[in-house]
């Protein structure tokens, strides 16, 4: 049976933390900006948090036994939704935007999409910019990672609650036998990579307050930026190069990255095989566009075209979604090369979106040994990974998840068509919002303001799915999850 006390409970904390979020900003506005915002932070983050201490006020802390599967699938899908209504309530009130585009952006903030339907950034005030990339800061790494963080309580429960939150076919890679210590190691990682990228920012020319605001969401692949122009805003081929290496890093996995510090041994990320191959990926598809470019003559020099070519990939492949040139301006089968970069993905374990380098990686080696027991009947052959044989689940789930993938893409994108946009731009929309990546093709290459109201919302949807990985979604829409 469902735990109502257990879910309540767990949905007043990130509600609550919401509330905290929105007053913080809310007194920068007033005391450090000075931007004349502060209400629009105020007016729903005290009714949050009154809400939120009511609730937890009437729960005592024993009742909280250890938390069950169906539990945390149901805390995991509805976390991401009340934060994106909650988050989304300052946004429609400084941009004056609807309910339906305002918890979009919202989503899109939280899941790290990227996508927005916001227009002159430029313009808009300092306390709303960096409380946007803020949002894409706190939902990298998890909001429900933050809650088994600040909930020690949920020892046991919250393996359960890790697994659902983390994205990536083999989740039990603990750091600590206590997985509240194991979330505040992620945490402290995630921290500190973010306080290096904003110092490296900085020094590279941006001011303070662009180098912490693009920290946020560099560290977290999110994408959001303070102005229109994104990244090229700069105009500096040295803040591009920084930006490759922290959204490399923040494409990685946090547990890798934890091991690596501790031992005190870069070594670690070349033996990891998932994270060997993710950068051998990104050379390799950085090479192919740097020499496409060059055959089309788009750029003068060939440092200029590999510059663009390596940060657009890196940018696609982790889920990014930085914008640094106008790529309608490329020629037309680099947004199709583009795309098909947003699926790879990054590694599991990351705060990057796509199918994840493990998952390509077993899906490639299942290819092989199809077609070698084709070649060779009598023989046995073992799919390994690191040097491990993949268990049967595992291979299971990954072509489960493919599956899963291919028939989302296609069933959204027709779901897309069907409100008016045209087959390319549902297409890119639909591969967005699924890749948690951010930028569109076609109608939807600045903004996704030409989508219909509906069309948001299956958007959306697709953002939710692609953030939980499908199958944590999908599994509340069938009976037998509800039954004992």
């Amino acid at each position: 049976m469902i735990n109502a006390r257990n879910t309540g409970r767990l949905l007043a904390m990130p509600v609550l933390w919401m509330a905290l979020v929105q007053l913080t900003f809310g007194l920068l506005s007033l005391f450090f900006f000075r931007d004349q915002n502060a209400r629009n932070f105020f007016e729903p983050a005290l009714p949050m948090l009154l809400f939120a201490v009511a609730l937890l006020s009437r729960i005592k802390r024993q009742e909280l036994p250890n938390i069950s599967l169906r539990d945390a699938l149901i805390f995991a899908s509805s976390t991401w939704l009340i934060m994106g209504v909650v988050g989304g309530l300052p946004i429609m009130y400084v941009t004056h935007a609807s309910f339906t585009d305002a918890v979009f952006e919202s989503i899109s903030a939280l899941t790290t999409t990227g996508a927005t339907v916001l227009t002159g950034l430029d313009d808009m005030p300092k306390s709303f910019l960096m409380y946007r990339q803020f949002l894409q800061w706190m939902g990298g790494l998890g909001v429900v990672i933050f809650v088994v963080a600040v909930l020690p309580m949920l020892n046991i429960g919250g393996m359960r609650l890790l697994k659902a939150e983390t994205p990536g076919p083999v989740k039990d890679d603990k750091l600590s036998p206590r997985i509240a210590n194991t979330a505040h190691y992620l945490w402290f990682i995630y921290v500190l990579l973010t306080v290096l990228c904003a110092l490296a920012y900085h020094l590279a020319g941006m001011s303070v307050y662009d180098a912490l605001a693009h920290s946020f969401t560099t560290v977290s692949t999110g994408g959001f930026s303070t102005h229109d122009a994104s990244m090229w805003y700069f105009q500096s081929h040295t803040i591009l190069l920084i930006s490759d290496v922290f959204m490399m890093l923040g494409a990685i996995s946090f547990a890798l990255h934890f091991r690596a510090l501790y031992a005190a041994d870069p070594s670690q990320y070349w033996q990891d095989e998932e994270t060997r191959v993710f950068i051998l990926i990104v050379l390799a598809l950085s090479t192919i566009l740097t020499l496409y470019l060059m055959a089309n003559s788009r750029y003068d020099t060939l440092w200029e075209s590999a510059s663009f070519a390596l940060f657009n990939v890196i940018s696609f492949i982790t889920s990014t979604g930085f914008g640094a040139v106008d790529l309608s301006s490329w020629p037309a089968a680099s947004a199709f090369f583009l795309i098909f970069c947003g699926y790879l993905g990054g590694c599991a374990g990351s705060t990057a979106g796509g199918n994840k380098i493990i998952r390509n990686i077993i899906t490639f080696k299942m290819m092989i040994r199809e077609q070698m027991q084709l070649l060779h009947p009598r023989s046995v052959q073992t799919l390994r990974y690191q040097g491990k044989p993949v268990e049967e689940d595992v291979r299971s789930s990954v072509m489960a998840f493919m599956t899963f993938a291919a028939a989302s893409s296609f069933i959204l994108t027709m779901m897309l068509m069907a409100t008016g946009l045209d087959f390319w731009s549902s297409f890119s929309a639909v591969a967005a919002c699924l890749n948690v990546l951010g930028p569109g093709f076609g109608q939807v290459g600045s903004n996704f303001q030409p989508v219909s109201d509906t069309g948001i919302w299956i958007l959306s949807l697709a953002m939710l799915m692609g953030r939980l990985e499908y199958f944590t979604l999908l599994a509340l829409f069938y009976p037998a999850f509800w039954r004992r």
